[in-house]
């Protein structure tokens, strides 16, 4: 595990150095990178790889993808390519010339610099939820419509955990701030509450050009220094099949521009969106990211870009999407190795279908995350917190979640699987021999604090112990870590003008009416 320090100026607060120490609330593990030691599964040969190479390739000559935003139109003409109305079909010479100019690994430096995320290469990142509309709580024991105190609660527990790398999009969405100033309230809140890696949605000139903005001034810099290298970045989704919208590719280009980093990552949906096979839907996912990536590399060559993956399949009984599934571990694999063929850094989720924290909510959250790791993926978003196929979000699942990230983490670091005299321990067994055991001799004494992994959430105290502290249930602990973890939050260290600077620009902002909106 790569390990940063962190400078006393810039640390987490409370809630962030008590972490890394072990506070009142929970021992945690410190803010590491972690680094994916294994070799990724790879289910596809070399044939299958060329296969699905060859597939995204005719799709995008052949069938094409339409692009409904006229500026990137006109960009693919000066290029040469081919454009027949709304209708893009590129030659792969074209599309492979273009990706290749996309950096292999490259980092995002965030307004603490003690937070910057490497991305590519074997460090596996992790990101808090993303964009759920609803939010569920055992206090609450229903789902209701996000506000802005559930939204910045859960950026609390994106600062408070270690195992949370970036903070992505709206952990819930505030639906108590109108949508023209949601934007500024919530990336006001971001700024401040967490020091972590940004993210901007890219729906609208405003809201891109407004994030950009309030990350530079956060990060005390110039506008020199803001594009000197990435500081933040955006995800976008393909409207699959086979098409891109304007206000995505908008968000992207003028992100591009100014050197930020872009996320593409197709919602392919295997049996709904795409083909029914995970081949012809990993395919189309592929061609679907390519020409996006394509396109920005044009624009500026060496814009950091990620290849993301949203490919999973849907109940054939319902229509409604699966998440955790084996065709979904399948494909996440599938596609990492078609990363590693691009020379692309990888994005996935930890995702799931269940509707609260319970047994299923887990097992299949537990499949993505491990898919994540056997694919090799880079950046794994919706980590934490994720219900109802991305439509709920719910503090108890992250807090769940951040002791499989725990578990994931002290999982890559090669110490466990160490083989020196020590951990060959021939000395221990001779001095235990036949009979005895080995609690007491000095080679446990000496590591029995690190010699395992210590849960924050998991009991492991037989029924009666267990029965007689009281007997609760995991997502009951889950919620009363949650409630000690924001009764203590502090926020990390911000300069106080920089921190007026923001609120004057988003107050200025609001004044100018914000981002335009159809309500």
């Amino acid at each position: 595990m790569a390990e940063t320090g962190t400078r006393k100026r810039r640390g987490g607060g409370r809630a962030g150095a008590a972490a890394r120490r072990g506070s009142a609330v929970l021992e945690q593990m410190p803010w590491q990178i972690p680094v994916n030691i294994d070799r990724p599964t790879e289910p596809l040969s070399e044939e299958g790889i060329q296969a699905i190479h060859e597939g995204a390739m005719r799709i995008l000559e052949e069938i094409g993808v339409v692009f409904l935003n006229p500026e990137a139109l006109e960009i693919f003409k000066q290029a040469g390519v081919k454009v027949d109305g709304e209708l893009v079909r590129m030659d792969r010479d074209f599309v492979m010339e273009m990706v290749g100019k996309a950096p292999r690994e490259f980092s995002i430096t965030p307004r603490n610099p003690d937070r910057t995320i490497p991305l590519g290469g074997n460090h596996i990142l992790f990101g808090n939820v993303s964009s759920p509309p609803n939010y569920w709580d055992m206090e609450l024991n229903r789902k209701v419509a996000g506000n802005r105190e559930q939204c910045r609660n859960l950026l609390k527990l994106t600062q408070y955990f270690n195992c949370i790398h970036f903070a992505g999009g709206y952990p819930v969405e505030p639906v108590d701030i109108h949508a023209s100033i949601r934007h500024l309230d919530v990336l006001y809140d971001k700024l401040t509450l967490t020091d972590k890696a940004m993210h901007a949605y890219s729906l609208g000139k405003e809201r891109v050009e407004d994030v950009m903005e309030m990350v530079r001034i956060a990060g005390g810099l110039s506008h020199e220094e803001f594009e000197a290298k990435p500081r933040m970045y955006t995800n976008i989704n393909s409207t699959s099949p086979l098409k891109h919208d304007f206000p995505m590719i908008d968000g992207c280009l003028r992100l591009a521009r100014r050197g930020q980093a872009i996320v593409v990552s197709p919602f392919t949906l295997a049996g709904a969106m795409a083909p029914v096979t995970m081949a012809g839907a990993v395919a189309q996912s592929i061609a679907e990211s390519l020409c996006a990536i394509a396109l920005f590399q044009y624009v500026r060559p060496g814009t950091p870009c990620v290849i993301g993956t949203f490919t999973s399949n849907v109940d054939m009984k319902s229509g409604a999407p699966a998440f955790g599934t084996p065709e979904y571990m399948r494909s996440t694999q599938m596609t990492g190795q078609m990363a590693r063929f691009y020379g692309l850094p990888m994005r996935s989720s930890g995702v799931c279908a269940a509707n609260v924290p319970d047994g299923q909510a887990i097992w299949e959250t537990s499949n993505s995350l491990w898919a994540a790791v056997q694919s090799g993926t880079n950046m794994v978003y919706h980590a934490a917190g994720w219900l109802e196929g991305g439509l709920i979000a719910s503090p108890e699942k992250f807090i769940m979640d951040c002791e499989i990230l725990q578990q994931i983490e002290r999982y890559m670091q090669p110490q466990i699987s160490a083989t020196g005299p020590e951990e060959i321990a021939l000395d221990a067994i001779r001095e235990v021999g036949n009979d005895g055991h080995f609690f007491g001799i000095q080679h446990t004494q000496d590591r029995y604090a690190t010699a395992f992994y210590q849960p924050f959430l998991s009991d492991w105290r037989n029924y009666e112990a267990w029965e007689a502290a009281g007997a609760t249930w995991t997502a009951e602990r889950a919620h009363k870590i949650y409630k000690e973890i924001i009764g203590s939050f502090e926020e990390p260290p911000i300069d106080a003008g920089i921190r007026d600077e923001l609120a004057d620009f988003v107050a200025r902002r609001k004044a100018e009416g914000g981002a335009p909106t159809d309500f």
